[in-house]
């Protein structure tokens, strides 16, 4: 599953991802890539809806180990290095010894699994099935450890509540009274005259009171 235009939508995927992954599964599919938009921080909002989350990166050198999120890395269940190939390969070898001592210093979000750094090669189609074998023994560890039903148990209560938040906001923007206001509390903070945080309270306040 590519990226679709994600609009106002943050995370890196859309909000009716999840419903898509669904219709995936009802169709038969057991297995469903779901890919985001880049690297930053709302990306981690993946890892609220898939079984794995698979960091996969170019080769580079350590400038991008610096300015990568602390959070993606610890949300990573398996990191992985492309491109290892050409003249690309001591530089794909360097980038996995550096995440791979990084890693080692980041909590991983299961007790029974350290994330692997690997490398691999789309193009020489080198380093793949290793990586399958990868995905497949995380996937058999959080079954036997019984994570697997917590992890999507917990997914469904993050997904209820995204859903609760997405329907309030737009429900609230589209109240007819709400519109009005929302004019003059943009200018008033875009002027600083008055607090994002006033604002906010205000715009609850009055959606409050609407019948």
């Amino acid at each position: 599953m590519r990226p679709s235009p994600a609009g106002k939508t943050l995370g890196g995927v859309t909000r009716r991802t999840r419903e898509s992954m669904l219709i995936c599964e009802a169709a038969g599919f057991d297995v469903v890539l779901v890919e985001t938009v880049g690297v930053g921080q709302s990306e981690t909002a993946v890892a609220d809806m898939t079984d794995m989350f698979l960091l996969l990166l170019s080769p580079s050198g350590g400038d991008e180990l610096q300015g990568i999120k602390r959070g993606i890395m610890e949300l990573a269940d398996l990191v992985l290095v492309n491109k290892a190939d050409g003249h690309q390969s001591s530089a794909a070898a360097q980038t996995q010894s550096d995440y791979r001592s990084a890693i080692h210093f980041m909590k991983s979000r299961f007790d029974h699994w350290q994330p692997p750094v690997m490398t691999c090669s789309a193009l020489k189609n080198q380093g793949i099935e290793a990586v399958w074998s990868k995905v497949a023994e995380f996937s058999l560890a959080l079954s036997e450890k019984g994570q697997l039903a917590k992890l999507r148990a917990q997914q469904s209560k993050a997904w209820m509540w995204s859903e609760t938040a997405e329907s309030l906001i737009a429900d609230l923007k589209a109240n007819p009274e709400i519109k009005k206001l929302v004019p003059k509390l943009e200018t008033a903070v875009l002027e600083g005259t008055l607090p994002a945080t006033i604002a906010a309270q205000r715009l609850v306040e009055s959606y409050k009171k609407i019948d």
